[in-house]
């Protein structure tokens, strides 16, 4: 059922609309935007606002129940590798600084990214590996004096910069893929796992980590230990077994920030769902849980409700998605459809506050990575391809969380329809915001009711729409 609506492109704010002279013109009901399968409509508004009736049609019908509260929100948004900054630094100033501010600022033409994953030293989405204590070999540091975030001072840091001015209120993320390889059993940045001998210094090192990117104006708002601490064949990588991972928190790591004074959060495992005894495992430590805020996953394996089974067991601890990729090689129109679905609405229903997609920018060669392991086929959120910049999937996906649903709003109550996947949130400025993707191929009529009022609308097959009042 198409809409003639799709046929309207303007400049947006929640609730109203631009007008081609630029005037403001308020809208009575719901406000909504969408992104078709096809890409014929991107985040796009809608001219036509719904308006609320008392008459029930008898379809499906999604209902809000705004008394049913669940966990608060952090963020949307990518992790910035430090391929992704490389391309984004090398840009022309002023074209640079007009993407930073299209990413980063909800108002506009922007999709208001408020969350990011950095790694700690390289990941394979770097053009070489490093860490911030590399050494000759047979030769440690276990003091690090030789400690130094230089290589990040080149892209990554300037970049960052640049965004915490334009949203000085962004969560930051750090995850290692590998610590020094003086530190592991095999002395090389893959695989291998880290020394007990070494548990001090490496603890060490997440504290000069924070303190560092803190006096370059970066707060790092919690870490992860390890990325995918169960998969070492990544270049880099470390195989970080979970009684490792326990005993490095609670005898090391923990005192070390406490001792420190460093407040960055301590996440738990930033691994498949297919493994939610890895974390739970950890968190019925006692010495270990009182110094962990949360537990992070992918979904490269399992399901999405391994989230729920951890809320479940332990409910005071928080629970995060920090990692998804999307195919290069993949179609718009599925990727669009199984990460809206399975990400933005399924990783939210299971209680995570954060969402974010792997990754922010790669040229259009899918590149850098590493050799040997990088993931050769990674598609960014956006292409850089010299200074022609696209928009794929992933923007899409993030955008149509993350320009309307800042961090702390509150997930509030609504049923899944059919194959009308949904999650709807309360906004601090007291506005709903319910995202809802049509799974099936074929268009869906339904309703939206509000206590008892409805409005009526329709997606085609594969559609995503963010709804607003």
């Amino acid at each position: 059922m198409k809409k003639t609506a799709h046929l309207l492109c303007c400049l947006v704010v929640a609730g109203s609309a631009i007008t081609a002279n630029g005037q403001q013109k308020k809208t009575n009901g719901i406000s909504y935007w969408l992104t078709s399968p096809e890409k014929k409509m991107a985040l796009q508004q809608q001219s036509n606002a719904l308006p609320f009736t008392a008459t029930d049609k008898g379809i499906a019908t999604i209902t809000i129940e705004d008394t049913k509260k669940f966990q608060t929100i952090d963020g949307f948004g990518f992790t910035l590798t430090g391929g992704s900054a490389t391309l984004i630094h090398q840009l022309p100033e002023a074209q640079q600084q007009a993407l930073l501010k299209e990413l980063f600022l909800a108002k506009n033409n922007g999709i208001g990214i408020s969350y990011l994953r950095l790694s700690i030293g390289a990941s394979d989405l770097s053009a070489s590996v490093f860490t911030y204590d590399d050494m000759p070999d047979g030769e440690t540091d276990p003091t690090l004096q030789h400690f130094n975030l230089n290589e990040e001072k080149k892209d990554l840091i300037p970049v960052l910069q640049k965004i915490v001015a334009l949203n000085p209120a962004i969560k930051i993320l750090g995850s290692p893929w590998t610590p020094p390889a003086w530190m592991k059993t095999n002395n090389s940045f893959i695989g291998g796992s880290l020394k007990p001998e070494y548990y001090r210094a490496y603890a060490q090192y997440f504290v000069k980590y924070v303190k560092e990117m803190k006096a370059v104006g970066i707060n790092i708002d919690a870490i992860t230990i390890q990325n995918e601490p169960l998969h070492p064949k990544n270049n880099p990588s470390m195989l970080m077994l979970a009684p490792e991972q326990a005993v490095f928190i609670k005898d090391h790591l923990g005192p070390a920030f406490k001792k420190a004074g460093v407040k960055t959060k301590i996440i738990l495992y930033d691994h498949n769902c297919d493994k939610p005894e890895y974390p739970m495992s950890i968190l019925n430590d006692t010495a270990a849980y009182p110094f962990i805020d949360g537990t992070a996953f992918h979904l490269y394996g399992g399901t999405i409700d391994a989230l729920s089974t951890v809320h479940e067991q332990f409910p005071a601890k928080h629970l995060y998605f920090t990692e998804q990729w999307s195919d290069g090689k993949g179609s718009f129109a599925n990727e669009l459809k199984n990460n809206t679905s399975k990400l933005i609405i399924g990783a939210t229903r299971n209680w995570s506050r954060n969402v974010l997609q792997w990754n922010l920018a790669a040229d259009a060669q899918w590149n850098p990575h590493t050799d040997k392991g990088g993931c050769s086929q990674c598609l960014g959120g956006i292409t850089i391809d010299g200074s022609a910049i696209s928009r794929n999937s992933s923007y899409y996906v993030i955008g149509h969380a993350a320009k309307f649903v800042p961090a702390g709003s509150v997930r509030i109550g609504s049923n899944i329809a059919g194959k009308l996947d949904n999650v709807a949130f309360k906004t601090p400025a007291g506005k709903t915001v319910l995202i809802v993707v049509n799974t099936d191929d074929a268009p869906q009529q339904f309703q939206i009711r509000v206590k008892h009022k409805l409005a009526t609308t329709s997606l085609n097959g594969g559609e995503v729409a963010t709804y607003v009042w």
